[in-house]
């Protein structure tokens, strides 16, 4: 195995004795060669079995020739949007373009195209007409079946077909690649490759399917909202590698796309060796002209040390990509990977996180699923915990206190999501208190999200009772502690459920906590989420009960604005959506009001406009009697008008 960093160019080709590689991976993403980023991981597990790979990252996709550099593969391309979707890395939820790229060198936005993965992989076949394409990573898994598309307001196709590609490897990639790859080498037609879990094919013979599920026909959906639903919640309890069946969309009855079960999990011994293969950690020395890669920096100090999330929100998307089984690596995998952390030159005694999609998972929800799969349409934790559900910590401390007494560490910290619901359900309050302890730096990030049961309800979050219980029992810790440490909320606004009614008692719930956040989140709808789902169709795919949306864009401003009620640029906002919700006795002087009605509020402004003038020049301007008699006039003029008008 060559040391060092992957090919680029026909030169580092040469340098390596390599006449043609036998796949070039197309990123959307800068080359990162480190376990955070997909393609790192893709690219380094088939140089592991013995696969030479180059990359092409950002490759200028109105220049056909960007995708040559490096020649044609002799087995094929493999192709990936990035770490994530082109056009969640482009566009805010408002669908105004993003300013920064944090996975371009120098945070430059625009390198890689809209639906990067559709785009790159027509340049291919423009150019390379019967080279296999196989394509993965985030984009391509969470849209392999027809999907619900935000930005367009459109249901799209299955990527598959879009994107001219002959297969899609979805999930995290590691066991159908290898399969993938060792199929094209021993000979085998890229279109009979149908048979490998984790994969999505397409075909016109029916007869190639077998002891699958039907989906609805694409023009189906694409027509009947509700036929989207149960489309939708067939393949979300179809996402399980133990209990998942094999699907098919058809499309005009012609063309069927098949997307096999998932694949397997990874066992801690696979996922051990994933990480210990020979990354360079950090950006292509290319890209120190232009500053660097900014998404490595908080990744750099960080460790990965679990995969999966069996916390079923409804927003989340990782139910479809990196599954509800959690996968975990062993203490002394973490170990030597957080050893080679503290020999960097910027290392500076810190440790960014120690977790993955949700930190204190270090283990499978129960002894079922390691053999049977996770429940095809029941929850580990919602609405209540299941009574299968075990609780326990012990392993993840064990492994925080072997970190925090490294040579040169500093301190651990835990930024990944702390389930606190899970937290609480564990009568040992060890990890509480050792969280606290050592692993908070003056603030804890936190996920409630809502306050409203009803809204909670869609989201596929606990009741706000045990959020408040956190809330209660991390305030006495750290009393306990003799510490001075607060909880940041994440909170979410429009997201489906939400009415003005339930926005209004949100907040109430921050004016009684004495808390206004300085960023919201509005809801995001993308690709293969339940909530995505809801958010189209108007329907709950779980009950299909009809769910209230709002999607009018100065309703969903009306709704985030409540929850930063405090602040003045949003008072008009937060005026009308009170009247509105009719709660007109929350404007007003008492302390229980959210804002005061709005003259005394212009002349509050305007008071604070005439003390900022007077502490301009030292003293009260010469003419402010004057200025405010004029006002008055003109205050009397405009009435007088106003009720000319009226006559009229």
């Amino acid at each position: 195995m060559y040391e060092g960093y992957l090919p680029i160019s026909k030169e580092d080709m040469e340098e390596r004795g390599i006449e043609q590689l036998d796949f070039v991976y197309v990123s959307g993403d800068a080359y990162v060669d480190h376990p955070s980023f997909g393609h790192a991981i893709i690219t380094r597990i088939l140089e592991a079995h013995g696969y030479t790979v180059g990359i092409i990252a950002q490759p200028d996709w109105k220049d056909d020739s960007s995708i040559t550099v490096l020649g044609e593969p002799r087995l094929a391309f493999l192709v990936s949007a990035g770490n994530m979707d082109s056009m969640v890395n482009h566009y805010s939820v408002s669908k105004k373009r993003r300013s920064m790229d944090s996975y371009t060198p120098g945070g430059v936005m625009g390198k890689r195209p809209d639906y990067a993965t559709v785009v790159y992989g027509n340049l291919i076949r423009r150019t390379y007409r019967n080279t296999p394409i196989i394509i993965g990573g985030i984009e391509a898994s969470l849209r392999r079946l027809a999907h619900y598309d935000y930005w367009s307001n459109k249901v799209k196709r299955s990527i598959l077909l879009d994107s001219g590609a002959d297969l899609i490897s979805y999930g995290m990639g590691e066991h159908s690649i290898v399969e993938i790859a060792d199929a094209l080498d021993s000979g085998i037609a890229v279109k009979d490759i149908t048979f490998i879990d984790g994969t999505v094919f397409k075909t016109k013979d029916a007869s190639m399917i077998y002891d699958a599920i039907e989906l609805p026909d694409y023009d189906e959906i694409k027509a009947d909202k509700r036929r989207y639903a149960e489309s939708f919640y067939t393949q979300y309890c179809n996402t399980d590698p133990f209990s998942g069946k094999r699907l098919y969309e058809p499309y005009g009855g012609s063309t069927f796309v098949v997307q096999n079960p998932p694949a397997k999990p990874l066992t801690q011994e696979e996922m051990d060796a994933v990480y210990a293969l020979p990354y360079m950690r950090n950006y292509h020395p290319s890209y120190e002209k232009d500053g660097g890669v900014p998404a490595i920096r908080e990744i750099k100090f960080s460790l990965i040390s679990n995969r999966g999330c069996y916390g079923g929100c409804s927003f989340c998307a990782l139910t479809f990509h990196q599954g509800r089984i959690i996968q975990t690596r062993s203490h002394e995998s973490i170990l030597e990977e957080a050893r080679l952390i503290t020999e960097d030159p910027e290392f500076k005694g810190y440790i960014h996180d120690v977790g993955g999609p949700t930190a204190n998972f270090r283990a499978p929800a129960c002894k079922k699923q390691l053999t049977k799969g996770a429940c095809p349409n029941r929850q580990c934790l919602f609405p209540t915990p299941c009574k299968n559900l075990e609780v326990d910590h012990s392993d993840y401390i064990a492994l925080l206190r072997k970190l925090r007494e490294l040579p040169k560490v500093k301190k651990v910290f835990i930024r990944s999501g702390i389930r606190f619901d899970y937290l609480m359900y564990d009568k040992d309050k060890t990890f509480l208190r050792e969280l606290c302890e050592h692993h908070v730096s003056g603030q804890l990030k936190v996920a409630p999200e809502h306050i409203s049961n009803e809204v909670l309800s869609k989201l596929g979050k606990p009741s706000v009772e045990v959020y408040n219980g956190f809330v209660k029992a991390y305030k006495d810790m750290n009393r306990k502690l003799h510490k001075e440490q607060y909880l940041v909320p994440y909170l979410m606004s429009s997201h489906p459920g939400s009415t003005l009614k339930e926005a209004v008692e949100l907040a109430e719930y921050l004016r009684d906590l004495g808390y206004m956040p300085e960023q919201v989140q509005d809801f995001y709808p993308t690709p293969s989420t339940i909530s995505t789902c809801m958010y189209y169709t108007g329907l709950d795919p779980r009950t299909m009960e009809p769910v209230y949306v709002a999607t009018n864009p100065h309703e969903k401003a009306m709704q985030r604005a409540l929850i930063q009620y405090r602040n003045p640029k949003n008072y008009d906002l937060v005026y009308e959506a009170l009247m509105k919700a009719g709660r007109q006795d929350l404007i007003g002087f008492e302390q229980t009001c959210l804002i005061k009605p709005r003259r005394f509020e212009k002349a509050r402004q305007g008071e604070q406009k005439g003390n900022k003038n007077r502490n301009a020049k030292g003293g009260a301007p010469a003419n402010a009697k004057k200025a405010g008699n004029a006002g008055r006039k003109n205050n009397v003029k405009k009435k007088t008008i106003r009720n000319v008008h009226k006559k009229k």
